[in-house]
């Protein structure tokens, strides 16, 4: 096919469409297309280059993609050595810092850039005539790898300069590394794969640049920030750092958003605290920040010492990471039952503050890790997140460690402990009795979907829990008037009022209280399904494995948890209080699946109901035989439109599915009445 001067024109036109949305998309985190779009012009690009290869270049946004492994990295000599920079850890060390450069341009105040202090890994592009020509690492500061292949799959990195003022030989430098958010998929990733993850971003980086097999470096989510130039020729440069940054960021170089122009010493401490603060807050792994002489002149009057400048220091952050022993692991029972190991620690201070307790997060981590008493640990605490065993030290174990094993039982109430299906949480079974759980259960069991106590909120029982008034849901029903009036905020009249609400709620139905109960997996929409299918409390608590599955969308993991919840004693004891307190509800007659009207049908509400609760139209639907669904399909049967039903409804006409209106529902109901 012959090459049009059209064309080559929509080539170029493309190619820097998908250049600009790229630097929105990976740079910014700022699109301004839909991802569809993007794909759209890529597929585009892509069917016109396959027309006319001879027009595809080495910068065509196409051609980021990993190329056949390499045997070894070749070497690369710096024409200008990547150094070092020196560091503090105090703001006195920074004061020193600041005096000996004002001393030695004998200024009374210096003017610098401050920027964040990446954690990743330093890296050299050279820029030839505007084209990406070479990326290589730092190496020893003399002598790095060529790891071009694998730059080019970075998609923050531009393989062609944006304009025509910049010179024809640029290096730029900056750091490669990975977004927090990145760091966390890949992990997931390598979980999932059985592989070891990465133990920090900055290691992932480093791993997934260093990858002799560039197709390896395309997949993992790494990006790029500059901090400044190594060898330039054949242009000219602005005058300070922060207009070279500006400079190089204009000809579509990523810049950090953190690098500001600061004035003195109180400038740099005012700088390092404001990041400091935000630290956790940022998307990506810093351990300090840096600060730089401003100006290029006086940059090169201060000079270098052995591996450093003069004109530039890192200012680190506190360690977040320490090693310590690991004393004791404790197993602690959360407030939804799950079991959760707890690492007793010698006294450690991480990140400035002392560390003895340390999250082991589960039985599976662990036996990851290999943790075990006596260990030598490293213990990580960034910001406010609980501190975190990150693993061993290797080398320091005793002879006479052993695994660590989870209990069978719960350590509060020695109920069994159960691992769903899929799960790595061990939970406890006794979920109505367990003193851990006390607080979360009397509150489900008083909510409005639930007994609907009205008057008993949160704050309250945690008051009635706390000076041990009641120990189970069964004790609220013992409360008396006196009692109740004594707590906070509680004056006779609300004491008599929920006296009266607790005894209105004895009069309940089975699929409310059995979803009151909080048995794990079993939310309303189960909770009906079971009391309608098996009619009685003691059917559900006699049903064995396969009769439970046998009810409509009980699936293992409910039914297991069913079974476990009814198999323990403690359970069965609240349940027999419950009853002797007067809790009751009509009998419920269990029909076939052909007395049912709607047997086989699948509805979906939508918009709000003016004459009935959502919750309580889809309760009556479900009695009915009908399987209220959340989404519209064309299995869908029928669809009831309330007020503002939105796309469901728009979905329902596209696929030619019959819209009901609230009256037409109101008219079904009542042919059936209750």
């Amino acid at each position: 096919m012959s090459v049009t001067p059209e064309v080559i024109e929509q080539l170029a036109a493309l190619r820097e469409q998908i250049a600009y949305h790229n630097e929105r998309y990976y740079v910014y985190d700022d699109p301004d297309i839909p991802d569809v779009e993007y794909d759209r012009l890529f597929r585009k690009l892509q069917a016109l280059e396959q027309s006319h290869p001879e027009l595809i270049t080495p910068s065509s946004p196409t051609q980021r993609v990993g190329g056949a492994p390499l045997s070894a990295f070749r070497q690369v000599q710096h024409e200008v050595a990547m150094l070092s920079l020196s560091n503090t850890f105090s703001d006195e060390e920074t004061a020193d810092f600041d005096r000996r450069v004002r001393e030695r341009l004998e200024q009374p105040t210096i003017e610098y850039t401050a920027e964040p202090k990446l954690d990743g890994l330093a890296i050299s592009l050279l820029y030839i005539n505007g084209e990406l020509s070479r990326a290589a690492t730092r190496g020893d500061g003399v002598t790095g790898e060529d790891v071009t292949l694998n730059v080019r799959t970075i998609k923050s990195i531009p393989l062609s300069l944006r304009g025509n003022e910049y010179p024809e030989t640029l290096e730029v430098r900056g750091e490669v590394f990975m977004p927090k958010s990145g760091f966390e998929q890949l992990n997931q990733m390598q979980l999932a794969k059985g592989v070891k993850p990465f133990a920090n971003p900055r290691n992932a980086a480093a791993g997934s640049l260093r990858q002799l097999d560039s197709r390896i470096t395309s997949e993992r989510p790494l990006s790029f920030y500059c901090y400044g130039v190594g060898m330039v020729k054949g242009g000219v440069l602005a005058t300070s750092h922060g207009d070279i940054l500006k400079q190089l960021q204009s000809w579509g170089i990523p810049l950090s958003p953190e690098v500001l122009v600061v004035e003195g010493l109180q400038g740099c401490l005012d700088y390092y605290q404001d990041i400091l603060q935000r630290r956790d807050q940022l998307p990506y792994e810093i351990d300090g920040v840096v600060y730089k002489v401003n100006p290029i002149a006086q940059q090169k009057l201060l000079g270098f010492v052995a591996r450093a400048p003069r004109w530039a220091t890192a200012h680190k952050f506190p360690a977040q990471e320490e090693m310590t022993e690991l004393l004791a692991i404790d197993v602690q029972v959360g407030r939804t039952g799950a079991l959760t190991p707890v690492a007793r620690l010698a006294p450690v201070q991480v990140a400035g503050v002392i560390v003895t307790n340390a999250t082991l997060h589960n039985e599976e981590e662990i036996q990851r890790k290999d943790v075990r008493v006596g260990d030598q640990v490293i213990v990580r605490r960034a910001g406010d997140v609980i501190p975190e065993v990150v693993g061993v030290v290797p080398g320091h174990r005793r002879i006479d460690s052993q695994p660590f094993k989870m209990p069978e039982r719960c350590p509060i109430c020695d109920s069994d402990v159960l691992k769903e299906e899929g799960q790595v949480v061990l939970r406890c079974q006794g979920g109505l009795y367990c003193e851990a759980q006390r607080k979360e259960a009397i509150k489900h069991f008083a909510s409005r979907r639930a007994m609907d106590v009205d008057g008993l909120g949160d704050k309250l029982v945690e008051q009635l829990v706390d000076q041990r008034l009641i120990k189970d849901a069964a004790d609220l029903y013992q409360l008396t008037v006196e009692q109740l009036a004594g707590m906070d905020r509680m004056g006779e009249k609300s004491a008599t009022n929920l006296v009266a609400a607790l005894q209105m709620s004895k009069n309940t139905t089975l699929p409310r209280f059995l979803f009151a109960l909080g048995i794990r997996e079993v939310g309303e929409t189960t909770a009906n399904t079971l009391a309608q299918q098996l009619g009685s409390l003691e059917a559900i608590k006699d049903a064995d494995l396969e009769t439970l599955m046998g009810v409509p969308d009980v699936g293992p993991i409910v039914a297991n948890s069913i079974l476990h919840f009814f198999e323990q004693p403690h359970n069965c004891e609240v349940l027999d209080k419950l009853i002797a307190a007067g809790i009751h509800w009509p009998e419920i007659e269990v029909k076939e699946a052909a007395q049912l009207p709607l047997d086989g049908q699948t509805i979906v509400l939508t918009g709000t109901l003016s004459q009935m609760h959502r919750n309580e139209a889809k309760r009556r639907l479900q009695n009915l035989g009908a399987k209220v669904a959340s989404s519209v399909s064309k299995k869908t049967s029928f669809v009831v439109a309330g007020a503002d039903p939105g796309s469901k409804a728009e979905k329902a006409a596209t696929l030619g599915v019959e819209i009901k209106d609230e009256q037409a529902l109101i008219e079904l109901l009542e042919q059936y009445p209750e």
